[in-house]
C-alpha cells in the first residue's frame, strides 16, 4: 500500500481534484467532514460521489480539537493537506467571527495534533493570495508583505503564520501554498466566476434573463484548481518544507471573463454607461449584465497578480491550463448541466 494522506475539506472543490491526484499516485486517502454531510451525501459530497468507494470519510469539525486528536491517531497519516475553510470573501464580511472561530483554530487544531501525534507528517497549509490584499508590489512573491483587506484574508496571514511558527519550533514538514484564484466546473456558484458562467449559460438557454454583479474592473490571475492541486503535492515532495506562490503569472478583468465566457457561447456583449450603472446588452438591445453595489466589497481588492516563479524553478511546476481554456471548460459544463445533457 501507498502513502496515507488526509486532506480537510475534502469535499470542496481543491479537495476533490487532490482526491483524485492522490488516488492516481497510489496514496490511500482520507477525508475529514461534517457528520451532515455524510448523512446527506447526494448534495453535499457531490464532488466527491464518483470515488466514495475509494476513501475513506472520518466524521468531525474543524473546532473539534479532540477529534483531530483521535484522527491522527488512528490513521498516522504520512500527509495532511489542511484545505478546509470558510473560504468566500463576501461571507467573511457579513460573519467574521465565525470565519475567524473556524479558519484560525482549524489549523491550530490540526497542526497541534499532528505533532502529537505524528510529527513526522508532511503537512501542507492552504494560503491565499487574499493575504496581499492591498497590494504592495506587482507582482506578488513569496516575500512580498501581507496587507489583507479582509476576515478571510486576515484569518489566511494568522494561519500562515501558525504555519511558519510549528516549522520553526517543532521541527516539523510544514509549508504554505499561497494560490492565486482557482476555477474549474466544481466552483461554488457563490464564486464570481461560476456565477458568471452559470448566469451565462441560463441567459443563453432563456432560463434566466440577467445576470447582476459587482466590480467588474477587479483583476485577478486565474488558473484551473485541477493543475493547482498537483503542486500542492509536489510542496510535500521536496526535501524542505518551503512556501511557494502558485499562479498564472497573468491577470483578468472580471469583465474579461464575462466576454470569454458570452464568446463561448456566441453572445455577443455590448457595454454602455461607463461606472457604477453600467449596463452589458446583447445584440438585440435587452439588458443582460446588471451592476449591483451590494456585490461590491467593504474594501476592495483590486488586483491580484503572482509570480509562480519559485515554484517553476524549483518545484518544476507550470501550469497546464490557460485563461481561455479554463474559461470555456466551465462555460461548456454548466451548459451541458443546464441542458440535461
Amino acid at each position: 500500500m501507498g502513502k496515507k494522506a488526509l486532506i480537510t475539506g475534502i469535499t470542496g472543490q481543491d479537495g476533490s481534484y487532490l482526491a483524485e491526484f492522490l488516488l492516481e499516485k497510489g496514496y490511500e486517502v482520507h477525508g475529514l467532514v461534517r457528520r451532515l454531510a455524510i448523512e446527506n451525501p447526494s448534495h453535499r459530497l457531490n464532488r466527491i460521489n464518483h470515488i466514495l468507494d475509494k476513501i475513506e470519510l472520518h466524521s468531525g469539525t474543524l473546532e473539534n480539537y479532540s477529534r483531530f486528536i483521535e484522527i491522527f491517531e488512528d490513521i498516522k497519516p504520512d500527509e495532511c493537506y489542511h484545505l478546509a475553510a470558510q473560504s468566500f470573501v463576501h461571507e467573511s464580511f457579513e460573519d467574521g467571527f465565525s470565519t475567524m472561530e473556524m479558519n484560525i483554530k482549524g489549523v491550530q487544531h490540526a497542526l497541534s495534533a499532528l505533532n502529537k501525534k505524528t510529527p513526522n507528517c508532511k503537512f501542507y497549509f492552504a494560503a491565499t493570495s487574499e493575504m496581499f490584499g492591498k497590494v504592495q508590489e506587482i507582482p506578488q512573491k513569496e516575500t512580498t508583505p501581507f496587507h489583507p483587506r479582509s476576515p478571510y484574508g486576515i484569518s489566511k496571514v494568522t494561519g500562515f503564520h501558525l504555519t511558519r511558527n510549528y516549522r520553526e519550533a517543532y521541527d516539523l514538514f510544514a509549508c504554505s501554498g499561497i494560490l492565486f484564484n482557482h476555477e474549474s466546473p466544481r466552483r461554488g456558484f457563490e464564486f464570481v466566476t461560476r456565477k458568471i458562467t452559470d448566469g451565462l449559460a441560463k441567459i443563453k438557454l432563456g432560463l434566466e434573463d440577467s445576470l447582476s454583479l459587482g466590480n467588474l474592473d477587479a483583476k485577478r490571475d486565474w488558473g484551473f484548481a485541477g493543475d493547482y492541486v498537483e503542486a500542492m503535492w509536489m510542496m510535500l515532495q521536496q526535501e524542505k518544507p518551503k512556501d511557494y506562490v502558485i499562479a498564472t503569472g497573468k491577470t483578468h478583468t472580471v469583465r474579461e471573463f464575462i466576454e470569454k465566457a458570452s464568446d463561448t457561447l456566441n453572445m455577443k456583449i455590448n457595454w454602455e454607461d461607463k461606472g457604477l450603472n453600467e449596463k452589458g446588452y446583447n445584440e438585440n438591445g435587452k439588458k443582460i449584465i446588471e451592476i449591483n453595489p451590494k456585490f461590491y466589497r467593504p474594501a476592495e481588492v483590486k488586483i491580484l497578480l503572482g509570480d509562480p516563479s519559485k515554484a517553476k524553478k524549483e518545484l518544476g511546476w507550470e501550469p497546464k491550463t490557460n485563461f481561455d481554456e479554463l474559461v470555456e471548460m466551465m462555460v461548456k459544463s454548466d451548459l451541458e448541466r443546464l441542458s440535461g445533457k
